[in-house]
């Protein structure tokens, strides 16, 4: 079915091909990807929209000698089709499948890990300068999509690129025009003709020639500058040292494939500017980018049908109706998303209030800093992220809302494991980096309607604050219309046990009362990570032997942590088992059998629980 692909085991073997070949082959690959895709669920349109300039880059670069540094990762399908994965995409994203991300340890092709984004051009650098002081002669490609482009880091890496003498390409994959004008043949001409050596060979003679002459060479310099500029958008490339060429359309091999070839001549740091179509070749996709940037199993002569589901709302659903009762009640509220509206719910709160919502672009350490900004002028700001990414504005959580004990309010999503994205994108860390933080409130809910309770509870305390939750639906929990709040720091008892207390920190409460129900334990759904309500756990440690956290996060530094902490300083005397995420990444995977592997199920809690106490009656004895 599959000729052309079938025949390929690596990219010297697309090498081998004719270029007449390559429309072909892209055909291939992008309905190969297609029945793929629609079988295992994964990243669809952004990896619909790369199928040409992943060809036309492994077959003007000998990969993998040649470095390609994919930003992001939910763009490189086709990649690994080309490099010797294509019967590994039936198990993509599974459990000991091959990741939807590039990883070091899958590949040679793969040069550098991701899953966050805008760390293309700072790694590529990394890695030019390298071949540069050990004397190789290779090439590195940084691959970064528009979007990726809004982060500072993206531009802190042009920066310094610009001044370093090493051979870098950068390539700017812009896949919704937001910078661009139309393609036409005036930019395909003269892209070729600005990459190609007798340009640059005429300009090197010609800055030559006038190189005593400073004045005349300044002019020269002003009017290439100015005619480029005039008919291309690369002028703030241009200034920060690189040779921009584009814009080209990235589904013409006629002309991806003889530019990247004439680039692959060139020395010292050049930029390519490519337009792409998201969803490319398959008109619900393009219709639709967003709806099949991350897609389940679907039919692809149907397409994806809207409106079903478990029947159960999702937690970040909850939050999305939540925003918009509060933001309803209050006008103080400015909602604000680095770049993941749908993602964190934010899409209604965009509609029904658009002077208030801000998407600041790939941009988390902006986010929380503009948002101390408003919190300083009185007003309320609710920043939805999800916790991998929080990570990325930690000092500006300490330093610029913390440190001042602003009332920002933070709703993470993505809180515990993710499943089939992985450890890029798993929250294993947040309870840990948030607790240590002095003026910070952090909570997790049980059920939906906890986490309703929580985030106003959150909204509406005069300090900084945060509201984790997991991905996906709850147990089903009814939701209150009114806008209450919790008593802070207080957890509850849920279940009246003997010899063993279990201390639930979020949505592992239910494994929790499953377990306890085999153990006769009693059962404390925690709700506050902190302040801790060190009242309650020591009046458990005072009538229980044994205590037991239970965290979907690190045990190092998680709840866990805080619980031996009070009871190291109330010197209480009862047994202490932490249960959470070990000291390790976990891989991608179905959530529900990952945490089952890891003992944080019913059963897994249960058996662990029996296991230790046995263990230490034995030792005892």
């Amino acid at each position: 079915m599959f000729p052309l692909l079938e025949s390929i085991a690596s990219p010297a073997d697309l090498r081998q091909l004719e270029p007449s070949q390559l429309p072909a082959l892209a055909w291939e690959i992008r309905e190969f990807l297609l029945q793929s895709v629609s079988k295992t669920g994964g990243h669809l349109s952004s990896n619909l929209g790369t199928v040409e300039l992943t060809i036309a880059l492994h077959y003007a670069f000998d990969t993998p000698a040649d470095r390609l540094v994919w930003d992001v990762g939910h763009q490189t399908y086709a990649h690994k089709i080309l490099t010797g994965r294509r019967q590994g995409m039936a198990r993509l994203r599974m459990k000991d499948g091959i990741s939807g991300f590039p990883r070091r340890c899958e590949s040679d092709y793969d040069t550098f890990g991701v899953g966050h984004s805008s760390t293309s051009i700072s790694a590529a650098l990394g890695m030019a300068v390298a071949a540069r002081a050990k004397g190789e002669d290779r090439h590195v490609v940084a691959i970064i999509g528009d979007g990726a482009m809004s982060a500072g880091q993206a531009f802190e890496a042009l920066n310094n690129a610009g001044v370093i003498d090493a051979n870098l390409l950068v390539i700017l994959n812009d896949n919704d025009m937001s910078i661009s004008p139309p393609v036409g043949a005036l930019n395909k001409h003269l892209a070729r003709l600005l990459s190609g050596r007798t340009f640059n060979a005429a300009r090197r003679a010609g800055e030559r020639v006038l190189k005593n002459i400073p004045s005349v060479l300044e002019f020269a310099n002003r009017v290439e500058e100015h005619v480029k500029g005039m008919i291309t958008p690369g002028t703030l490339f241009e200034e920060m040292g690189f040779n921009y060429i584009g814009p080209i359309d990235g589904h013409d091999l006629d002309s991806l494939v003889p530019t990247l070839q004439n680039l692959r001549e060139l020395k010292g740091p050049q930029f390519l500017h490519v337009v792409t179509k998201k969803g490319q070749g398959y008109k619900l996709a393009e219709d639709d980018p967003v709806l099949y940037h991350g897609v389940s199993k679907f039919d692809t002569a149907n397409g994806i049908e809207g409106g079903k589901g478990s029947g159960k709302l999702t937690y970040t659903q909850v939050f999305s109706d939540w925003l918009c009762d509060m933001a309803r009640e209050d006008s103080r509220l400015m909602g604000i998303t680095p770049a993941m509206r749908e993602g964190s719910g934010m899409v209604r709160f965009a509609e029904q209030f658009p002077e208030r919502y801000f998407d600041v672009g790939i941009a988390e350490q902006h986010a929380l800093t503009f948002a101390a900004g408003l919190a300083c002028e009185g007003l309320r700001p609710v920043v939805a992220i999800y916790s991998t990414f929080l990570q990325r504005a930690y000092d500006q959580l300490v330093h610029d809302v913390a440190l001042q004990n602003l009332p920002v309010m933070l709703a993470i999503d993505r809180g515990g494991l993710v499943g089939a994205d992985g450890a890029t994108h798993n929250g294993a860390f947040d309870l840990s980096f948030l607790t240590c933080i002095p003026n910070m409130l952090v909570m997790a809910p049980s059920d939906e309607n906890e986490c309703r309770r929580m985030l106003t509870t959150a909204y509406r305390h005069n300090g900084p604050s945060a509201v984790r939750y997991p991905r996906g639906s709850g147990p089903g929990a009814p939701l209150e219309t009114a806008l209450t709040t919790l008593p802070i720091g207080q957890g509850e008892i849920r279940r009246r046990g003997k010899g063993v207390a279990l201390l639930a920190f979020g949505a592992l409460l239910g494994p929790a009362l499953k377990a306890a129900e085999e153990l006769d334990a009693t059962v404390a759904n925690m709700r506050f990570i902190k302040p801790l309500d060190e009242a309650l756990v020591r009046e458990l440690a005072a009538s229980h032997e044994w205590l037991v956290t239970i965290e979907e996060n690190s045990i190092i530094g998680g709840a866990g942590s805080e619980v031996a902490r009070c009871l190291e300083q109330g010197g209480a005397t009862a047994h202490l088992l932490r249960l959470g995420l070990p000291d390790h990444f976990i891989d991608h995977g179905d959530s529900a059998l990952l945490l089952a592997e890891l003992g944080l199920d019913a059963e897994g809690i249960m058996v662990q629980v029996r296991a230790h106490i046995g263990s230490a009656a034995a030792d005892n004895s």
